[in-house]
């Protein structure tokens, strides 16, 4: 089984944040996997359901985000599942808006508290990451008051495109493994892999 968790904050008046990337990428999952998220367990939105032959598990905290690793090891225990089938979609200060990174443990947080969270409740930075970038906020603006606001009209043209190709990156490991999907994702460049 896969578990792609999208980090987020739940509530209407998140829906629209740039720190909620992770739930519009779990969304356009969804949408594309043709699974309906409309479980709540494991402290969590879940949607469970078959893609290309795998089971997968779609998964929304609805912890807020710092607490997402308590809704993270429910779902780890309950199936005896290791690292490894875990998926983790973030939003990331250090990313330009709409570039899309992958990554697999080493480093911290960065400062998401989501994935501080998931690193305290695993016990370990070994687990496969989907970062999105939401740039860094302008001036001397507090980082955790950027990530609660909606983005910009100039943003919002750079983030559909960034959650489609985020999407893709996730069933691109899935299908091809990660080190392949990291040679096309990890690109410096602007260009969108085809």
């Amino acid at each position: 089984m896969h578990v792609i968790i999208g980090l987020g904050n739940p509530g209407t008046e998140y829906q629209r944040t740039r720190h909620n990337l992770g739930f519009y990428v779990v969304d356009m999952l969804a949408r594309r996997w043709d699974i309906r998220l409309s479980r709540r367990t494991f402290l969590s939105l879940v949607g469970d359901g078959v893609w290309r032959g795998e089971k997968v598990l779609l998964v929304q905290p609805q912890t807020y985000m710092n607490r997402s690793g308590d809704a993270a090891v429910k779902i780890r225990e309950f199936y005896h599942l290791s690292l490894s089938d875990f998926v983790i979609v973030q939003d990331d200060l250090d990313l330009p808006v709409g570039r899309v990174r992958i990554k697999r443990g080493g480093g911290g947080a960065g400062g998401n508290r989501g994935i501080a969270s998931l690193i305290t409740s695993f016990g370990s930075k070994e687990f496969v990451r989907v970062k999105v970038g939401i740039g860094r906020p302008p001036g001397r603006q507090d980082p955790a008051d950027f990530v609660l606001q909606p983005f910009t009209r100039q943003e919002e043209a750079s983030i559909l495109p960034a959650v489609e190709k985020a999407a893709d990156a996730v069933e691109m490991i899935l299908t091809q493994g990660l080190d392949p999907a990291m040679a096309i994702f990890n690109v410096t460049s602007e260009t969108s892999p085809q």
